[in-house]
C-alpha cells in the first residue's frame, strides 16, 4: 500500500482521517509511571482507597513465609499446622504487568504486603477435638447430666399417658360389671404393656425373650385363677409368682453372659413378671371393688398431670381419688367405705406414677410404664381393700 496522503482525493482536502487532533498531552490520559504506581503503591503501613483487600485462604495464610528461603521449593509441602485443614494448592503470583495493561485480576505480589493481609483475613481456628480413640469415649446419660447440672432426672409422663391411664381404668372397670371373662381382655392389654415399660424403663431394649417371659407369668396367674376360684387367689397369685421367680433363676444360670449382665437382667425381669402377675389382683378382686379402684385410678392420675406445684398436684389427685371413691361407692355396696378404697388406690397409683418418672425417662416409657404402672400398681389395693372394707 501507498503512504500517500489524500490530498484533493474525494473531497477530503487537507483533512488527513489517520492524523490525531487532540494535543499530545491527552493521547495518555495516565503516564506508566503513574498507572503502575496507583495499581501496584507500594506498602509503607499506611491505609489508603488504593490498597486492596486480600480474601481467600493461600499458602501465606498457613505458613509464614521466610525471607531467606525460596517458596517456590516449598510449594508442595504438607503444611506443619496441627489441626488446620489443607491449604489449597499454592499459586505462584503472577509477575507485574506492565505499564498500561489492565490489573482487573492483579494479585499482590510482595510477601511483606501479603502477609499483612492474610492475618487480617485468617479466620479463628475452629474447636479442636481430642486424640481418636479405638474404643470411643463414654456415653453420658440424660439423667446423669442431669445430676451434674444441679437438675432433677425426674421426668413427669404428662397428660396423654395419663389420658390412656384414664381410659384403660374405665375399661377396667366397665367390664368388671360384665364379668370376669370381659374383664380378662383389658387385663392381659395391661400386663403386656407393663412388662414392656419396665424393661425400657430400666434401659433394656429389646429384650423380647424378658418380655414375653414376664407376660407369659401374668397370663398364666390369671388361667390359676380362672381355673381355681376368687376363694382360691391368693394362692394362685403367689404360687405362680413362686414358679415364675425359680423359672427365671434357671434361665440366668444357663446364660452366657458376664455375671454383673445376668444378675441385672435377672432382677428386670423378676420384677417385670412381678408386676405382670401382681396385675392379676383385678380379676380376683370383686366386681365393686374393681368398678371403684379403677375410676379412682382414672381420676388420681388426670388430677397429678395438671400444670400443678408437685406437693399440690398430690394432694388434688388424692383427694380426686377419695370423691371418685365416695361418688362410685354411692352406687354400690361400698357406700361412703368407698373413700377409703379410692384413697388407697389413689396412693398406690401415685408410685407407680412416680417410679415411671424416674431417671430421665423417654417418651416411650412414658407411653408404656407410665400408662400401665399406675394401674398395675394398684392391683393389692383393689383387692385387699375391696375385700376388708366390703
Amino acid at each position: 500500500m501507498s503512504d500517500q496522503r489524500y490530498e484533493g482525493h474525494d473531497g477530503y482536502g487537507d483533512y488527513d482521517p489517520y492524523r490525531q487532533e487532540y494535543p499530545p498531552e491527552q493521547q495518555q490520559p495516565y503516564p506508566p509511571e503513574q498507572y503502575a504506581q496507583q495499581q501496584y503503591p507500594p506498602y509503607a503501613g499506611q491505609q489508603d482507597a488504593y490498597t486492596q483487600q486480600w480474601e481467600g485462604q493461600t499458602w501465606d495464610t498457613q505458613i509464614q513465609p521466610s525471607p531467606a528461603v525460596d517458596v517456590t521449593d516449598t510449594a508442595y509441602l504438607p503444611p506443619q499446622a496441627y489441626g488446620r485443614p489443607l491449604p489449597p494448592a499454592y499459586d505462584m503470583p503472577p509477575a507485574q504487568p506492565e505499564p498500561g495493561s489492565s490489573g482487573r485480576h492483579a494479585q499482590p505480589s510482595r510477601p511483606a504486603e501479603r502477609l499483612p493481609m492474610a492475618e487480617a483475613a485468617e479466620p479463628e481456628p475452629a474447636e479442636s477435638y481430642g486424640p481418636a480413640t479405638t474404643t470411643g469415649n463414654p456415653r453420658v446419660t440424660d439423667a446423669q447430666r442431669a445430676r451434674a447440672e444441679g437438675r432433677s432426672p425426674i421426668i413427669e409422663p404428662g397428660i396423654q399417658p395419663a389420658a390412656l391411664t384414664a381410659v384403660l381404668g374405665l375399661l377396667l372397670a366397665g367390664t368388671a360389671a360384665i364379668g370376669q371373662y370381659a374383664l380378662l381382655v383389658p387385663l392381659i392389654l395391661l400386663q403386656a404393656v407393663t412388662a414392656a415399660g419396665w424393661f425400657r424403663l430400666n434401659g433394656m431394649w429389646p429384650a423380647r425373650q424378658g418380655i414375653a417371659l414376664a407376660f407369659m407369668g401374668g397370663v398364666v396367674a390369671d388361667i390359676a385363677l380362672l381355673a381355681t376360684g376368687k376363694e382360691n387367689a391368693p394362692a394362685a397369685i403367689l404360687g405362680t409368682l413362686g414358679v415364675w421367680v425359680l423359672l427365671v433363676l434357671v434361665l440366668q444360670l444357663r446364660s452366657r453372659a458376664s455375671a454383673d449382665e445376668r444378675m441385672y437382667g435377672l432382677m428386670a425381669t423378676v420384677a417385670s413378671a412381678a408386676l405382670a402377675i401382681i396385675a392379676t389382683g383385678h380379676l380376683a378382686a370383686s366386681q365393686d371393688a374393681v368398678t371403684v379402684g379403677g375410676i379412682a385410678v382414672a381420676v388420681a392420675v388426670i388430677a397429678r398431670a395438671l400444670p400443678l406445684p408437685t406437693a399440690a398436684s398430690v394432694v388434688v389427685a388424692l383427694f380426686a381419688a377419695a370423691g371418685a371413691g365416695i361418688a362410685v361407692g354411692g352406687t354400690t355396696d361400698f357406700g361412703s367405705k368407698g373413700a377409703l378404697l379410692g384413697l388407697g388406690v389413689g396412693v398406690c397409683a401415685l408410685i407407680g406414677h412416680r417410679v415411671a418418672s424416674y431417671d430421665y425417662p423417654s417418651r416411650f416409657v412414658h407411653m408404656t410404664a407410665g400408662v400401665a404402672l399406675p394401674l398395675a400398681a394398684a392391683a393389692p389395693a383393689v383387692y385387699v381393700l375391696g375385700r376388708a372394707i366390703g
